[in-house]
């Protein structure tokens, strides 16, 4: 049995928070300038060394690489060794509620979906929570920006709409999107389990590597076909056309009932936030 202070956790959070607001992960950043390499619009490569040239002044600066700081969405792998006294989720929600403060990031949260009275610290988390084996927490924080989340979805297929009806419920998706979602894109789909359980799969999908592949030779399949496909669209970056509309897909899949094929389709935007720490 491993004792960890709630305190920090809290700093834990808000030192993630930070990081993932202000500095775009390396490989993201290579991926972008890749693509300025291969894209065949000019005011697409442009936009792409433009979305650099921000990146790295977020850097530079210590200021948010997007003015949108998104919702906190902070995922848990909590070792079944570890024991902690007190509510883990309010240490958790004091980090985010410092982190926005003191960094100076913008607050996006309302306490009420209908009355929309800000909360004025970006509490509270969205926080998903996972029992491990071990002595260990692994905490991921993503921030979530409103702009590619409210082009996502969630929608019950029928198995007899198969890979090809998931294909063209993406490609449906992403062509009536645009360039709301800031392109150059992330897609993360999480197909399988009941109605929360893919769009658990699709937010975690884009927590992975930039340049894994799924190690589902099925998933992997579709991962590249859609890339090429939504690639072929020609929204291109931020909107303003060529062929650099997605960066990856990334799938993830869950056992499923006979009747349904559940399928969430979670896009992010080019900032991809999110970092991890383990204590």
């Amino acid at each position: 049995m491993r004792y960890i202070d709630l305190i920090d956790v809290t700093n834990a959070i808000y030192k993630l928070t930070i990081d993932a607001c202000y500095n775009i992960d390396e490989s993201l950043l290579n991926s972008i300038r890749y693509h300025q390499k291969t894209e065949e619009s000019e005011l697409g490569k442009i936009v792409l060394q433009k979305i650099e040239e921000n990146d790295l002044l977020a850097r530079k600066k210590n200021v948010p690489m997007c003015q949108d700081t998104g919702v906190t969405v902070v995922f848990l792998e909590i070792g079944n060794d570890v024991h902690f006294d007190g509510d883990i989720y309010q240490a958790i929600n004091e980090g985010v509620r410092n982190a926005y403060i003191d960094g100076y990031l913008r607050k996006s949260v309302v306490a009420h979906p209908f009355n929309r009275i800000n909360t004025k610290d970006n509490t509270p988390a969205i926080i998903h929570t996972k029992i491990v084996q071990g002595e260990h927490i692994k905490i991921t924080v993503a921030p979530k920006g409103g702009g590619s989340e409210n082009v996502s979805l969630v929608k019950m297929l029928i198995p007899a709409d198969g890979i090809e009806g998931v294909k063209k419920l993406v490609l449906d998706t992403i062509l009536e999107a645009g360039g709301k979602p800031c392109p150059p894109i992330i897609v993360g789909l999480g197909i399988g389990g009941n109605l929360e359980k893919s769009a658990l799969l699709a937010k975690e999908a884009l927590l992975r590597e930039i340049d894994d592949t799924s190690t589902d030779p099925i998933a992997a399949k579709l991962e590249k076909e859609l890339l090429e496909e939504i690639n072929n669209l020609g929204i291109g970056p931020m909107g303003f056309g060529g062929k650099t509309t997605a960066l990856a897909v990334k799938v993830n899949l869950y056992p499923c009932h006979i009747a349904s094929l559940p399928v969430a389709i979670n896009i992010q935007c080019h900032a991809a936030r999110h970092k991890s720490m383990v204590l």
